[in-house]
């Protein structure tokens, strides 16, 4: 084998080939195999009737090493949550899919600044979503690392609150942890700073919905004609109209009742 990927091949493969083996009760040999790189499979080289056939001999410079299970214990003890171990709890404790797990265990700060998040939030799938998604690309594209971020679990934990109250949209919030990452301040202060509080009052929402329709008479003749999905551009155009701030699931709810009555 001539490179660690082909080392890493090789021994998934023989693993894998040993226990369909045993499995299907065959006798395993001991022989010396090479890896085909063409055919990914390990060849037989040569065989030997024992392992004492290979004439295996202690190396004169390395000392015999006796270690009591007491030092073996002592050592268990201080070994820290592992990332196979910590991502499988992840799964069982805050009901995450797998692969988020996996992702979220790559680094231990990582995981830290996750683990802190779902426990305050109460809400661990919207903390994977903002780690995986938006934060990751934010560290991306300014090379930095979870250690380097200005705000904190807690205050990510108060982001996701903000838009599980429907206090600020899923729409503005996007913007708020951009600010976040700049300026290190709390989402709530950003949010009342820049006068991002979601608008929820229908009759406002109202108005503005009943001017997207009557502006695009096409959209409505297109939905009729069963083009359900012109709805999605006229929900933009009220958004874009509010400034993103209106409510969305109001404005969703809105838009289907009125372009009806067109």
């Amino acid at each position: 084998m001539n490179s660690f990927k082909a080392l890493e091949k090789a021994i998934n493969f023989e693993v894998n080939r040993q226990i369909t083996a045993i499995e299907a009760g065959k006798k395993l040999s001991q022989d010396t195999r090479r890896w085909d790189d063409a055919s990914n499979v390990t060849v037989v080289m040569r065989s030997k009737k024992c392992a004492n056939d290979y004439r295996y001999f202690p190396d004169g410079d390395l000392v015999t090493l006796n270690i009591d299970d007491k030092w073996i214990e002592e050592i268990r003890e201080t070994i820290p949550e592992l990332p196979y171990e910590k991502e499988q709890r992840f799964v069982e404790q805050f009901k995450i899919p797998k692969y988020d797990a996996g992702v979220l265990t790559l680094t231990m700060s990582m995981a830290d600044f996750f683990e802190k998040t779902a426990e305050i939030s109460g809400d661990a799938k919207s903390a994977s979503n903002w780690l995986m998604g938006d934060i990751s690309k934010i560290m991306k594209e300014n090379a930095v690392w979870v250690e380097d971020l200005k705000f904190t679990p807690e205050q990510l934990a108060e982001l996701i609150s903000l838009i599980n109250a429907g206090t600020i949209s899923n729409a503005i919030a996007k913007k708020v942890i951009v600010d976040m990452f700049n300026t290190g301040k709390s989402p709530k202060t950003i949010v009342n700073e820049k006068g991002l509080i979601q608008n929820s009052d229908t009759d406002a929402i109202l108005q503005v919905v009943k001017k997207v329709l009557d502006s695009n008479a096409k959209s409505i003749e297109d939905y009729k004609n069963g083009k359900t999905k012109v709805l999605g551009f006229l929900v933009g155009m009220v958004m874009k109209e509010t400034k993103g701030k209106a409510n969305p699931q109001i404005v969703n709810k809105l838009i289907n009742e009125e372009i009806k009555k067109y």
